[in-house]
């Protein structure tokens, strides 16, 4: 019961004057405080339950975009999992799944600054509905990427699709494949689909990707990750079906080489702000609108990812979207300090702001596990946060944490809770599992957040777990909650 009364505290937000918005469909939250609880009694033994074990990969294979719209009628849902629920399981141990996951979050984040570093057309129109699919989650291997489950051509093959929403391009590993990563589904045939169609080396499609290429008339693309990831193949126009909508034309790469950490994954759902994302190539349709809910980890239950205007809730927290010419794909928000226990960290709201150059900002992110916050204002949150903490036993540092606590000997603890506050005046609260996770089956837990190699900060998917997450692109505005997942 306490765990239950805790998870309905999962999500809390105070704000401070009204935000206007200029959308009817996306209200702003009433503007009257909501009290908030400054600090939790944490259940240690029960989260190292939760968070710790494997469960029947089975659970989840059997998830497909068939079996979505019909339980959630208009509002078409997927299912967002986790990779680590899909049926590999060569990591048993929680500890070397936690390894594996810190060593792929230090490449991805290490990735997203060299793409800020090097500076890395029109949008095509459908007829679509509301639509969406749910998603789940998991920390059995530890790679921190989420799947959803579309369908993929026509007859549709069900393919499982890391969805990113610092990418811009939607690809599947593609037969003939003369270099592929293991994947749960069979590979994609191209020869089997009849709504397949190669791009041609002419097409306004083709412009609109770089480092495009042309062979044999068609056009020929090249992504790379920056983390030694990378997928290069044909460019094509594709059909997908998402719960019992099928969305046609969409741009696909088709991946005859394939290299890097997608295993499990038939490819990558492209869902940032560029024209070639998902997002950007739905265009008016969908107004730029769509909402995704990652599920708490440990859980058996789904979370969700929607698209449509419809989708935007009520009751949700607006905070306005920053845009960053040189990163068009990145989703960045503006933050103007931290907080430990109710109290603001003396932080210089300098340190977060986004420059005109480009450089530094906060930028919200699907793909990286733990949060990264500029050196300074780390240092400053870490050592609030140790000193009211101070009661409990210290651990030795574990990867990227340099503050962890045997909390072995404990069922329960209590801790402060931590907050971000927004740009506009939302107070984001967090409980002390979206930071407080567990690195092995003993009970040593580290506080999930890490210093930034640069001056940007990233707002990782630990921290959004269970916290409804809207973007409205039309209006240029993101949302926090109401809902939990």
């Amino acid at each position: 019961m306490l765990l239950v009364a805790f998870q309905s505290l999962l999500l809390i937000l105070v704000l401070l004057p009204k935000l206007t918005i200029s959308s009817t469909e996306t209200p702003t939250a009433s503007g009257h405080a909501i009290p908030y609880p400054s600090f939790e009694h944490f259940n240690v033994k029960e989260t190292i339950a939760l968070e710790t074990k494997i469960r029947n990969p089975n659970e989840y294979n059997e998830l497909s975009a068939d079996d979505n719209g019909e339980q959630q009628g208009k509002k078409w849902k997927l299912h967002l999992v986790h990779r680590d629920k899909l049926s590999f399981s060569w990591l048993n141990d929680h500890r070397l799944r936690f390894e594996a996951r810190m060593k792929r979050d230090v490449k991805r984040v290490a990735s997203l600054i060299r793409r800020l570093k090097t500076g890395g057309g029109g949008q095509a129109s459908y007829e679509v509905e509301d639509f969406g699919s749910d998603v789940v989650s998991g920390m059995d291997q530890g790679s921190g990427e989420y799947f959803v489950r579309i369908g993929v051509g026509s007859p549709a093959r069900s393919q499982y699709m890391v969805i990113d929403s610092g990418s811009d391009i939607v690809w599947v590993q593609c037969q003939p494949c003369s270099q592929c990563y293991h994947q749960s589904d069979p590979v994609f045939d191209p020869a089997d689909s009849a709504s397949f169609a190669g791009v041609s080396c002419s097409s306004s499609v083709c412009d609109r990707i770089e480092n495009s290429g042309c062979h044999a008339g068609r056009c020929k693309y090249e992504v790379s990750y920056g983390d030694g990831s990378y997928t290069k193949g044909t460019l094509a126009l594709e059909t997908l079906t998402i719960g019992h909508t099928q969305v046609q034309n969409v741009a696909i790469g088709c991946g005859h080489m394939n290299r890097g950490m997608f295993t499990g994954a038939a490819g990558l759902l492209g869902l940032g702000g560029g024209s070639m994302s998902l997002v950007g190539q739905l265009g008016g349709q969908t107004g730029g609108a769509f909402s995704y809910c990652l599920v708490s980890r440990g859980t058996d239950s789904s979370g969700s990812l929607e698209f449509g205007r419809s989708v935007l809730p009520v009751g949700a927290a607006w905070v306005p979207l920053l845009r960053n010419p040189r990163a068009p794909s990145f989703y960045y928000i503006g933050l103007s300090g931290l907080g430990v226990g109710g109290m603001r960290v003396p932080i210089a709201e300098d340190v977060f702001r986004l420059t005109e150059l480009g450089d530094g900002g906060v930028v919200m992110d699907t793909g990286t596990a733990v949060t990264r916050l500029p050196t300074a204002a780390y240092v400053a949150f870490r050592d609030t946060f140790l000193v009211e903490t101070a009661n409990l036993p210290r651990a030795p540092s574990v990867s990227i944490f340099d503050t962890c606590y045997d909390l072995s000997s404990f069922v329960t603890v209590r801790v402060p809770t931590v907050s971000f506050f927004l740009s506009g005046g939302p107070i984001l609260t967090l409980p002390a599992r979206n930071f407080l996770i567990p690195v092995d089956e003993k009970g040593t837990f580290c506080f999930a957040f890490a210093p930034s190699p640069s001056g940007l900060s990233i707002i990782g998917n630990i921290q959004q777990e269970g916290i409804q997450i809207s973007f409205d692109g039309a209006n240029g505005f993101m949302g926090f909650g109401p809902n939990v997942c």
